[in-house]
């Protein structure tokens, strides 16, 4: 299992941006599966977008599809989630997660990864 660790939350306007950190333990990350799942006010915890180990194919849910962005760096061993136009329903806590040679995709759930980071809260309100 990986120690993630996630910074990055905070408050913006309707529109705005932010940009959510992961970075990871292991010496090399190269071989994990990644994703970012949230969970709203309420609600179950819910997949957002997934980057595959083998190929840095990407997988994004249809709500947050041209607005949100995965992306990696291999040398600083940290993955990151560019949220661009938010809206008020994207107001949730942001866990990032991760696992060992995963196959993920769009209907990749919560209970496939086996390492998570402690959660960032993002507030999307005017």
């Amino acid at each position: 299992q990986l120690s993630l660790v996630e910074s990055g939350g905070g408050t913006v306007q309707p529109g705005g941006s932010l940009r959510l950190s992961c970075t990871a333990s292991a010496r090399s990350f190269r071989r994990y599966a990644m994703a970012w799942f949230r969970q709203p006010p309420g609600k179950e915890r819910e997949f957002v977008t997934a980057i595959a180990w083998s190929d840095d194919s990407t997988y994004y849910a249809d709500s947050v599809k041209g607005r949100f962005t995965i992306s990696r760096d291999f040398m600083k061993n940290t993955m990151y989630l560019q949220m661009n136009s938010l809206k008020p329903e994207d107001t949730a806590v942001y866990y990032c997660a991760a696992e060992w040679g995963l196959r993920v995709g769009v209907n990749s759930r919560p209970t496939d990864f086996g390492s998570w980071g402690q959660g960032t809260q993002v507030t999307v309100s005017s």
